[in-house]
């Protein structure tokens, strides 16, 4: 423990990394633009920049906390200093502020705007590049860029895939793929995180919002949308309500408002993965074949695994994702003039994840050569459409989802957490469902933030190892621990971001540490509280496979390969 004076006050500082932790738990928001906790110092942007007593600047976040130390956050001297940071910035940046898709949440410009920066001095020398649009779910704009290198050690450190470096020197310096080629053309799997780690417009969502408007306007479509677990916890950030907290019932409420015909929850067809992947897995246990069962729920983790293993190919569970099942099952539902009235069905699925928006265009992921699931769209585009429509969220009140497929298990809302989709398969595998078996089954330890977490359990006399993942950093390590034969495992759940879907590509980016921990939470107490907490005893599920699902499961329900 050791004491430091910053502006004139004593603080106390105990295991903190850098004295930009120490000021900002001081209670000053000391500004930053390539600064996160989460991956590794690079002190670029200079604006955390501070003052001792001895007139000596440097960068906070790059400097040990030492006892007896003198700081000035706010001299004269540091005012300027930002300013000029920040000016220079804008002038090296595109200004269509006004239309950007990041306006009113753009680090930049809340920077610009805290520091009374109303005019620029300099001119923008800089050449207008074109756009990158290749990617299914993500755009890249280089005009946009402010060369913090966020997006770039985020897809190195946590994702473990460095798609993005830095090219140049000087003022010509750029943030871009190897070679400039499109992003499509290189190992990126959609996952998103540089999105969320990009202070700026530079890397943003591709928005399918008008595609969802115009179906929404046609009287002859059937719009359906599927909720995922994830975004529940999450939309109420954007409108004042308690952090974590789950908004299912304001968000059927609000898409029946907006125009959507049906409102459904993808924890039901979460239920039914569970149901199939856990009959895999035994078949699998029971001939010895394609082991460790690999989980298939996370588009991005299943595009990295082609891309990086492809010998593991089939280890991959053949079950599609929640996502893709329940349009699949919802479409053929409505195949018949009895049920669709002539009307065309289009299946919006809302999504804390960009990766769904390029799961949706994979033919493995067709039924009879058709596309499912008609568009995607993420949790943020999903506030955008609130905030379009005008309809006061916060003041709602609640609805039930539409039937019949209305109802999903508590196994089956803790998919958008890692370590979800395998305590489902457990409390599956379970003889019981009273409170002191889901307990014991919670305790058994997929549970955790770990970005890497091993355990073993017992069935019926087997024991099974298990290992869950989250990060595709993590994951490399996984599969390198596998591939030497250094680890053996009978199932492994990976999810491409860290801590699972609560953290995806399309979640809000604004969240912090106890941000991250109220979604978790959110969706643990959402479990808590429903009444049918196993796959196999959701009634629903049940009759789906006494009717529509017969002779049609792997049709439905599963891929032929990858």
């Amino acid at each position: 423990m050791g004491f430091m004076t910053i502006d004139g006050r004593k603080v106390e500082f105990t295991d903190e990394k850098n004295v930009l932790s120490v000021i900002r738990h001081a209670g000053i928001n000391l500004p930053t633009l390539c600064y996160h906790s989460e991956v590794s110092t690079f002190g670029a942007c200079r604006l955390c920049t501070v003052e001792d007593d001895r007139g000596r600047t440097f960068a906070s976040c790059s400097e040990e906390p030492r006892d007896g130390m003198v700081i000035y956050t706010n001299s004269g001297r540091i005012k300027k200093y930002r300013k000029l940071i920040v000016e220079l910035l804008l002038a090296a940046h595109c200004r269509d502020c006004t239309t950007c898709v990041k306006s009113g949440e753009c680090v930049l410009q809340n920077l610009a705007h805290r520091m009374n920066i109303n005019m620029v001095r300099f001119q923008n020398t800089r050449e207008l590049r074109p756009l990158d649009t290749s990617s299914p779910a993500l755009i890249r704009d280089p005009n946009k860029c402010i060369l913090c290198g966020d997006c770039v050690r985020a897809c190195s450190e946590i994702q473990g895939l460095g798609v993005l470096g830095f090219a140049y020197r000087g003022t010509d310096a750029m943030v871009m793929p190897a070679f400039d080629k499109p992003i499509s053309e290189t190992n990126c799997v959609s996952c998103g995180q540089c999105r969320v780690f990009c202070p700026t417009g530079a890397i943003s969502i591709k928005q399918h919002i008008d595609e969802v408007w115009d179906a929404i306007s046609d009287p002859d479509t059937r719009v359906i949308a599927q909720i995922a677990p994830a975004v529940r916890v999450a939309v109420g950030d954007a409108f004042g309500l308690t952090k974590g907290h789950s908004v299912m019932g304001k968000l059927v409420a609000v898409l029946h408002r907006m125009g959507f015909d049906e409102v459904y929850d993808t924890a039901f067809a979460a239920d039914l993965t569970i149901m199939e992947e856990s009959k895999e897995f035994l078949e699998r246990l029971g001939k010895g074949e394609h082991l460790p069962l690999f989980t298939s729920c996370c588009p991005a983790w299943v595009q990295f695994l082609c891309n990086e293993y492809p010998e593991f190919k089939d280890n991959l569970s053949t079950c599609r994702s929640p996502q893709g099942m329940f349009s699949a099952v919802t479409k053929e539902y409505y195949r018949g003039y009895e049920k669709n009235q002539g009307k065309k069905t289009f299946m919006v699925s809302i999504m804390p994840c960009t990766a769904k928006k390029a799961e949706i265009l994979r033919p493995n992921n067709f039924t009879k050569g058709e596309q499912d699931t008609d568009a995607v769209i993420t949790t943020t585009e999903l506030i955008r459409m609130i905030q379009n429509s005008g309809i006061e969220f916060q003041t709602l009140v609640p609805e039930a989802c539409d039937m019949p497929f209305g109802f999903g298990s508590g196994a089956g809302v803790i998919f958008g957490v890692t370590g979800g989709v395998t305590e489902a398969m457990l409390r599956r595998f379970a003889d019981k469902h009273d409170k002191a078996t889901m307990d014991t089954v919670a305790e058994a330890g997929a549970r955790g933030d770990e970005g890497i977490k091993e355990f073993s359990v017992t069935y019926q006399g087997i024991p099974l190892n298990v290992c869950v993942a989250s990060g595709l950093a993590n994951a490399r390590t996984v599969m390198e621990n596998i591939k030497s034969g250094k680890k053996h495992y009978h199932i492994v759940e990976i999810m491409a971001c860290r801590r699972g879907c609560i953290m995806g590509g399309g979640q809000p980016p604004k969240a912090g540490d106890r941000t991250k921990a109220a979604r978790r939470d959110g969706l643990y107490q959402a479990d808590n509280v429903t009444s049918i907490r196993k796959a196999d005893e959701n009634p629903l599920i049940l009759s789906l496979y006494d009717g529509l699902l017969k002779g049609k499961t792997h049709e439905l329900l599963h891929v032929d390969s990858y």
